[in-house]
């Protein structure tokens, strides 16, 4: 849905101070820029400060080279410090960027410096990119190829982070994809981005953060109705928020990102922050 109607109706007094949790969240409540695609290349700065008025005060953006047919190709036009300069007069603060595995291939050292530009220290490769039948071998070369681009973010003062979908939490040869990329990927140069919407799939995030501590870095927050299995309200779901947050810090996560769709936004807002 477009952002207009579902702002007026959700619209609440906009405070920096009331960005941060109160109690168990210790982060800036940030939320993904994907939800918002369609909207964010039209407005760029009035999209922003329609959610940042809702209370959220952080963003991760999507890349507007490797989603420039997604929504984001008119923000090709802004430099990275023209875009940190945006988002910080919408009253956020701007902590990462989801990239595509193509162009940090073919751009890297550009990416970097965009990154580097608009004030960034985090780097979220969104998906390798590969097929529906792809082996584990893949799957393997891929994290090989992460490993590599992580040694020159992390050269660069960044940090590499990687982040799944269902595809990774299929087993293959026996064997969970996300197992096997934990073991392959070195934990010095990629950190993990967890999206907590795999509980629908029957995986909980906590699980990883006890199984892997230290290894991740952020995590895209959804929850999910236990009746009917669709998306709700963060802290009306079937996820268990304190176990999630009491289990987070020691799990290296650093942001969160609130990834649904914009009607749930007021009230996963509210319930973070209230937490």
């Amino acid at each position: 849905m477009g952002l207009g109607s579902a702002f007026i109706a959700s619209k609440v007094p906009f405070s920096l101070e009331l960005s941060m949790g109160s109690g168990l969240v210790k982060y800036p409540i940030g939320f993904q820029s994907w939800i918002v695609r369609d909207d964010i290349g039209k407005d760029f700065p009035g999209t922003l400060k329609k959610v940042s008025q809702l209370g959220y005060q952080a963003v991760e953006m999507c890349s507007p080279l490797g989603y420039k047919d997604l929504g984001f190709g008119p923000l090709e036009k802004y430099s990275g410090k023209e875009v940190k300069q945006i988002v910080n007069d919408s009253g956020l603060q701007l902590l990462s960027t989801h990239y595509g595995m193509d162009e940090m291939r073919k751009n890297l050292d550009d990416r970097i410096k965009w990154a580097s530009d608009s004030g960034q220290k985090q780097m979220v490769v969104s998906s390798v990119g590969l097929p529906e039948d792809a082996s584990l071998s893949d799957w393997m070369k891929a994290a090989d190829e992460l490993n590599k681009m992580g040694t020159v973010v992390g050269k660069a003062g960044l940090t590499l982070g990687y982040h799944n979908h269902d595809n990774e939490f299929k087993v293959l040869e026996g064997k969970l994809i996300y197992d096997e990329l934990m073991k392959e990927l070195d934990s010095k140069l990629v950190k993990m981005q967890f999206q907590v919407a795999v509980i629908r799939i029957g995986f909980k995030a906590v699980d990883y953060f006890k199984k892997y501590p230290g290894r991740f870095i952020s995590a895209h927050l959804a929850d999910v109705s236990k009746e009917t299995k669709k998306q709700v309200p963060i802290g009306q779901g079937v996820v268990d928020w304190k176990e999630f947050f009491s289990a987070a810090q020691a799990a290296g996560v650093k942001n969160i990102f609130v990834e649904m769709g914009f009607e749930t936004f007021k009230d996963s807002f509210n319930y973070l922050h209230n937490l």
